[in-house]
């Protein structure tokens, strides 16, 4: 048993500590109950309530998001345009954001979906000094997807 300014009070009955507990005007909280016997404190329960929820705000705040991105090409993209899209990935990278690089198959470009796939692994060239490739590009339905992240993080 622990009192509310945290000193100890020693081992003591359920019955015991709860009426020192309301003689006080304070909750009894277990602290550890899977301990023999079970440590039990003294405290304004809504009070540690809402000092808990206001730390666990304060982390949350101060985590830093890591967003994924995405860039799409496209079968017949020409070089002024794939340049731009790769410095743009590059901008993306360097704020520490994950990579989506997509392709959108319409119409007959399901028949050359392997041009498509080749256009993925020259863009992955262009960024290997920033990105790591997490997911190869793979045909999904009418989409071929690569995934990739900035390097300096721990690839899946």
């Amino acid at each position: 048993m622990i009192s509310a300014d945290g000193e100890q009070l020693g081992i003591m009955s359920a019955a015991q500590a709860l009426k020192i507990a309301e003689d006080n005007d304070l909750d009894l909280v277990k602290i550890a109950p899977q301990a023999k016997p079970p440590v039990c404190k003294i405290m304004d329960y809504s009070k540690f309530r809402y000092e808990q929820a206001k730390r666990e705000k304060e982390n949350r705040k101060n985590q830093k998001q890591i967003e994924t991105k995405e860039i799409r090409l496209s079968v017949t993209i020409d070089v002024g345009d794939f340049n731009t899209k790769v410095n743009q990935a590059k901008k993306f990278l360097a704020s520490g954001h994950k990579l989506k690089v997509s392709i959108r198959l319409k119409g007959r470009m399901m028949t050359h979906a392997d041009l498509g796939i080749e256009n993925m692994k020259r863009f992955a060239s262009q960024l290997e000094e920033e990105a790591n490739v997490d997911k190869a590009p793979k045909l999904e339905g009418r989409q071929i997807l690569m995934f990739m992240s900035p390097k300096g993080k721990a690839s899946k």
